[in-house]
C-alpha cells in the first residue's frame, strides 16, 4: 500500500482510506468479509462519522471487528467525525463530548485514532471545542485530531485555542471538482475556475502539515454522480481509458492515481461497498501518472490553463 507522512505526526498510514459511509446495510458476517478483504490489501485506516447510517455504520463494524478475534484493535486506524446535528451543526463541548462516548459504545472501542469536526459550526466557539479535545485527549479518548470542509482562517480560529494539532482536512476533491488547483492556476484571470472559493486551502494545508483527505473521488460537480463512463465527459473518460489501457487497470485505479499524483500527500477516501471496486482503488499505488498524463487528464475534464 502506497503510504502518506499523517499531517504533523511523522506516522506513515495508508494512501487509501475506507470510507464506511454506506457500509450501514451489511451483515455483520459481510462486514467481517468486507474488513478482511481491505486489511488483506493493507487498508488499515477507516473513516465513519456519527451521523453515517443514522449511526447504523458504527454499529455494525464494531459488533464486526468485537466478535472477530483475528482482527486487533491496534492494527487499526479508526477516525470518526461529529458535529451534525438535525437542521445544524453543534460543535459545543456538550455535543462533541457526548458525540465522542456515543462513538466509542458503537464501535466497541476505548479510543479513537482520529477525530474531525465535521462541517464547520457558524456558532463555533472555540473555547468551548478547545474544552472539549482537553477533556477527549487527558481521558485517552482521543489521539488525535482534525476537521472537515474547512477553509484556512476557520481553521487559524480554532488554532488559537485549541492546544492539540489539528492535522488533517477532508475536502471535496477529483479531476471534475477541483477547484482548489484551478484557482491557483488562473490566478489573476476572469475564467470560471479562477476565484479563491477557499482561501487557497490545498497551499495552506502543504504549509501547515495538515493532510487533505479526498472524499467524493469520483463526484462529479453539483452532485450529478460518478463521472467515470458519464456521457458528460466524453473527453475525460477518453483519456482515463488510453490510461488505463496503458497501465492494464481501470479507468477507477487511474481517477485514483490523479489524486495520489499530487505532491500534497493527499489521502483517498473511498465510498463504495463493492470488494471489487476497492481492490481497484488500491492499485492505484502501482500507477504513477507523468506530468504530461496528469495535465491531460485535467484539461479533458473541462478545466483550462492561463
Amino acid at each position: 500500500m502506497k503510504e502518506i507522512v499523517l499531517g504533523s505526526t511523522g506516522k506513515k498510514m495508508p494512501a487509501i482510506v475506507v470510507g464506511c459511509m454506506r457500509l450501514a446495510d451489511k451483515t455483520c458476517d459481510e462486514m467481517q468479509h468486507f474488513i478482511h478483504s481491505v486489511l488483506d490489501q493493507g487498508a488499515f485506516y477507516f473513516d465513519h462519522a456519527d451521523i453515517y447510517g443514522g449511526g447504523q455504520s458504527e454499529t455494525i463494524f464494531g459488533e464486526a471487528i468485537s466478535k472477530d478475534k483475528s482482527i486487533k484493535r491496534e492494527d487499526l486506524f479508526l477516525q470518526s467525525k461529529c458535529g451534525i446535528r438535525k437542521g445544524f451543526y453543534d460543535f459545543s463541548k456538550e455535543h462533541i463530548l457526548s458525540s465522542v462516548d456515543g462513538i466509542l459504545k458503537r464501535l466497541q472501542t476505548d479510543y479513537l485514532d482520529a477525530l474531525l469536526l465535521h462541517r464547520p459550526d457558524a456558532l463555533v466557539e472555540p473555547e468551548e471545542v478547545a474544552a472539549a479535545f482537553d477533556e477527549l485527549y487527558q481521558k485517552g479518548k482521543v489521539r488525535h485530531f482534525g476537521v472537515s470542509n474547512h477553509n484556512p482562517m476557520q481553521i487559524e480560529l480554532l488554532k488559537k485555542y485549541v492546544k492539540q494539532p489539528l492535522i488533517i482536512n477532508q475536502l471535496q476533491f477529483s479531476i471534475p471538482v477541483s477547484n482548489m488547483v484551478a484557482s491557483g492556476l488562473e490566478v489573476n484571470m476572469t475564467s470560471d475556475g479562477a476565484p479563491d472559493r477557499d482561501g487557497s486551502v490545498l497551499d495552506y494545508s502543504r504549509l501547515h502539515d495538515m493532510t487533505i483527505q479526498a472524499w467524493s473521488p469520483f463526484q462529479m460537480p453539483n452532485w450529478q454522480g460518478c463521472f467515470i463512463d458519464s456521457e458528460k465527459y466524453p473527453e475525460l473518460n477518453k483519456e482515463l481509458q488510453n490510461l488505463a489501457e496503458k497501465f492494464q487497470v481501470s479507468t477507477t485505479t487511474i481517477a485514483t492515481a490523479w489524486i495520489l499524483r499530487h505532491p500534497a500527500g493527499m489521502q483517498v477516501i473511498t465510498g463504495t461497498t463493492s470488494e471489487k471496486r476497492m481492490a481497484e482503488i488500491i492499485a492505484a499505488e502501482n500507477v504513477c501518472l507523468s506530468r504530461e498524463e496528469w495535465y491531460r487528464l485535467y484539461l479533458a475534464a473541462g478545466h483550462v490553463l492561463p
